[in-house]
């Protein structure tokens, strides 16, 4: 098994969406802002090749939307999502597979762009299979008042109408020690990757825990649709963590991108906090 983690870019959204109930004197005691009340996230992308295939995980915010759509969350920095597949040597054409943990987005967009005579959308990964949670797909296509801004449908249906989306009913293993694990607190139907890699196991936490300070259990985004299920997702997969001593791995720290466990008397902190390619 091969792994490589890499940052498509920077965005910023307000504090206080992302620490929902927490008081900003909390919050920012741990994780910057600045005078907008905004902070900086990152969106790494994962690549996994594993017997025979390669793996993309989310694919970013793509480019299609307009100037406006985009003033909102101050793109910087980072390789790009083309860019740093290509620095690591891979070509679109050469990703068999794109695993979209859930379809907001920022994590999403880049699966779909806008085709050369701007007339209508093509795959950006035209050989891949696209795995998405059938419920989080049917939950999105039907869209609701809360996360109508999130799931946009030049993101979402050109991917069914391509032929080439598998919805996932199980969880389990997808690849060869490569395992989802489905979770309903934060939109219904994000899928978080487990990956057993030489004796370790690595989760990619994405939007279930986006930064090490969201690790406390009540530290929690005001995007989350059902906060109580977000609290005991959490709690499971962290006591499952500490217990084994698993690798976590964050999809939007700006600083942190991944970290092991340590009971403290405040509850399940970071204990070691450092770069993937330490792992």
């Amino acid at each position: 098994m091969k792994l490589d983690l890499f940052n498509i870019a920077n965005f910023k959204v307000d504090g206080g969406a992302m620490f929902g109930v927490v008081p900003k004197a909390l919050w920012s005691r741990v994780y910057t802002c600045d005078v907008n009340n905004l902070i900086v996230l990152s969106l790494r992308s994962l690549i996994v090749e594993t017997d025979g295939h390669i793996i993309l995980v989310d694919t970013g915010w793509g480019d299609k939307q307009d100037e406006k759509f985009f003033r909102h969350v101050h793109l910087h920095g980072g390789e790009g999502l083309t860019e740093g597949l290509k620095k690591r040597g891979y070509n679109p054409d050469d990703i068999t597979d794109v695993v979209l943990t859930h379809l907001h987005a920022d994590h999403c967009g880049g699966c779909v762009r806008k085709n050369r005579d701007g007339t209508g959308f093509e795959l950006v990964f035209p050989e891949a299979a696209y795995h998405v949670n059938r419920t989080q797909w049917e939950w999105a296509v039907k869209n609701n008042p809360r996360e109508e801004d999130a799931f946009l449908e030049e993101n979402i249906l050109p991917i069914s109408g391509s032929g080439r989306l598998n919805l996932v009913d199980e969880e389990g293993e997808l690849f060869k020690g490569f395992s989802l694990r489905f979770c309903y607190g934060h939109t219904p139907g994000l899928m978080i990757p487990v990956i057993n890699y030489n004796g370790k196991t690595l989760v990619y936490t994405g939007d279930l825990i986006p930064t090490v300070a969201h690790l406390p259990l009540i530290w929690n985004m005001s995007y989350d649709i059902e906060s109580l299920k977000t609290i005991d997702e959490k709690k499971q997969i962290l006591e499952e963590a500490l217990a084994n001593n698993y690798f976590l791995v964050f999809q939007h720290d700006e600083h942190v991108e991944c970290c092991t466990l340590e009971m403290t008397p405040k509850g399940m902190r970071a204990k070691e906090k450092f770069s993937f390619t330490e792992i």
